[in-house]
């Protein structure tokens, strides 16, 4: 264990899931804002094992326009070998900047555990309820938090008009960063956005679609950083949108009253706990036209990048971008 207030962390990034390109960006701000407060880092990609200088020198912070339709890194180690690596049994602490797949839905943090590795954010049981959109749109009804109307599919044209009505968003179930997902406004289209969903997952939700303002609310330990709002150039904050400047403007704080401030943020508090979340997490709305705020999803692993809804939310409350890194250290070690 480090000594004084330096920390040894291994940096996960990158991984196999479709949200790689995201993830190498948010590792490589997360790894330069960690040195910058006098950590000692490393940087590990598990689908490829640690990185040297050079392969770190050469991850870029570009996203592209859309998802890769399919990651296969070569010469794929073992995750075990990676986990039992020297820079990864020897940190305090594994920050965990992977997004979408075993990174984020609790695989990777059930190894963690087993190999007695401290990382940050959720643990296994809160990534995999955040990550199935199903299973946590109920917890959240339980926990008297307002979240759309939605099916499952399969389901027909005619039912999803009756119960739900048009528009609809459709989504693959557990994914992240709005890839698989479509807005639906005529019954025609959904077919075909049912079929892309599905080339993502196994599961796919048919949503209501709440028009109105896009916000957001980060949860760092037991606080709320204040309400952010996305005003995007689509009709959804889409992939492009979120990772594309000039797509969508984030204005933190949000121009929202006192009253409904503290209502959407005690609301992402409520989400936060009943899906068992820890550490941090950042919580999404949307606030109908009535300024009833309905619930979209709990992102266990929120993006890192120099253009990602947190760090603009830490900024806002006066947190700069390494003290929030470091921060979310901490709170992985119970200080």
């Amino acid at each position: 264990m480090s000594t004084g207030d330096s920390l040894r962390v291994a940096v996960f990034l990158g991984g196999d899931s479709v949200e790689r390109d995201v993830s190498l960006a948010s590792g490589r701000e997360v790894i330069s804002a960690l040195r910058e407060r006098g950590h000692r880092v490393v940087g590990v990609d598990p689908a490829r094992g640690v990185l040297g200088p050079t392969e770190e020198t050469a991850l870029s912070a570009e996203v592209s326009a859309l998802p890769p339709a399919e990651v296969a890194p070569p010469e794929r180690p073992a995750l075990t070998d990676v986990l039992r690596s020297e820079p990864v049994r020897g940190a305090d602490v594994v920050f965990v900047a992977l997004h979408g797949g075993a990174g984020e839905d609790g695989r990777l943090q059930a190894m963690l555990e087993l190999e007695g590795i401290r990382y940050t954010g959720s643990g296994p049981l809160g990534c995999a309820l955040a990550m199935d959109k199903d299973i946590a749109k109920h917890l959240m009804r339980a926990a008297g938090v307002p979240t759309a109307d939605w099916l499952m599919a399969p389901a027909s044209t005619e039912e999803v008009a009756d119960r739900l009505g048009f528009p609809v968003i459709v989504k693959a179930s557990k994914q992240g960063s709005t890839v698989g997902l479509s807005l639906v406004r005529e019954p025609g289209e959904l077919p075909a956005a049912i079929e892309l969903g599905y080339r993502h997952d196994d599961e796919v939700m048919i949503e209501r679609f709440v028009p109105g303002r896009e916000l957001t609310v980060a949860v760092v330990g037991d606080e709320t950083f204040p309400p952010g709002e996305i005003i995007s150039q689509h009709e959804i904050f889409d992939y492009e949108c979120k990772y594309q400047p000039g797509m969508a403007e984030e204005v933190f704080p949000a121009a929202l009253t006192d009253r409904e401030a503290r209502g959407v943020s005690a609301l992402a508090l409520a989400t936060h706990r009943a899906l068992k979340l820890g550490g941090y997490s950042r919580v999404d709305f949307r606030m109908d036209p009535a300024g009833i705020m309905w619930c979209l999803e709990a992102n266990t692993a929120p993006g890192m990048t120099s253009a990602s809804l947190l760090p603009k939310a830490g900024q806002a409350a006066g947190v700069s971008f390494p003290a929030l890194c470091d921060r979310i250290c901490r709170l992985a070690l119970g200080s």
